[in-house]
């Protein structure tokens, strides 16, 4: 008499078919799974670019020296924020003691400008600086050569309109270039031609002024320069002395913080057109700059 099967043989029995059908279902559905996936990307594939205007430049920390402009260049879409600031008390007036009072010039009135500087397309910056005379200054800065794309110096073609009175009156047109050169790896030297057309606002003689600005900023720490600029008069209106500013500023992250003494007031080339108050006369100021990227 034959045996039945037990209740084991038969859980065995299914256990090895059900697992046997899962594995041949499997293959296939692994196989296809394999011709689906998208291929590897190659070994030396590289990554998007960025734009190199983001990267920090440790010779130009800014856009400006001290009046003067850099060919530092604003990333596309980005821009910068920037505040000068001119005390109206001279330095020499007065004895010490009467200088001290009034905290070195800081209790005096001053000349305050505000400026908006913007990344239009690569290479391309334009921006508005206001000073709180109510002199506007309206500008373009296009970027022709720089030292990092491997040319032997940087330079900028500049065109600007200025007017007082929130442009209402003394109109000025600004056409200029920016030129500069890395030395030694600590320093930038500045050469600046420009032409300020009707400089002159009493329309009586020369109007036009050809300026050239000289300038520089030397690298004396990890995060510390000296700034020193002069705007010469060479041809045209030239009333007064030439300006001079020199300063010591520290990049902190985005932001750019200088402290100045100049002979003069001006934040533009309107005003350096003009020229500063004397070489006796010299006055304390500062400006902060931010850039909103990193």
């Amino acid at each position: 008499m034959s045996r039945r099967p037990g209740t084991r043989h038969i859980a065995r029995t299914v256990i090895t078919w059900g697992a046997a059908l899962l594995a041949a279902g499997a293959v296939p559905t692994f196989a296809a799974a394999q011709e689906a996936a998208p291929p590897a990307p190659p070994a030396d594939a590289q990554p998007p670019s960025v734009d190199p205007d983001l990267r920090v430049d440790l010779l130009q920390p800014d856009f400006n020296l001290s009046a003067l402009p850099t060919t530092l260049r604003v990333p596309q879409g980005k821009w910068n924020f920037r505040i000068t600031h001119r005390f109206t008390r001279a330095l020499g007036a007065g004895d010490f003691g009467s200088l001290v009072e009034n905290l070195f010039g800081l209790d005096s009135s001053a000349q305050v400008g505000l400026e908006f500087r913007y990344g239009l397309v690569p290479g391309t910056q334009v921006g508005i600086h206001r000073t709180s005379g109510r002199t506007i200054f309206l500008f373009g800065q296009h970027s022709l050569l720089r030292e990092r794309d491997g040319h032997a110096a940087g330079l900028d073609l500049l065109v600007a309109l200025e007017g007082e009175n929130n442009l209402r009156e003394h109109r000025q047109g600004v056409f200029g270039a920016v030129l500069s050169r890395a030395v030694g790896g600590r320093a930038v030297l500045y050469v600046e031609p420009a032409v300020v057309v009707n400089a002159n606002p009493a329309d009586v003689g020369d109007d036009s002024t050809f300026l050239v600005g000289l300038g520089t900023r030397i690298r004396i720490s990890q995060n510390g320069y000296i700034t020193a600029e002069f705007s010469p008069r060479l041809a045209g209106y030239r009333p007064g002395d030439g300006q001079i500013s020199i300063g010591l500023e520290r990049r902190a992250g985005g932001h750019l913080f200088q402290l100045n003494v100049s002979n003069g007031f001006g934040t533009t080339f309107g005003h350096l057109a003009r020229g500063g108050v004397s070489y006796d006369d010299w006055y304390l100021g500062f400006n902060i700059s931010r850039k909103f990227f990193r």
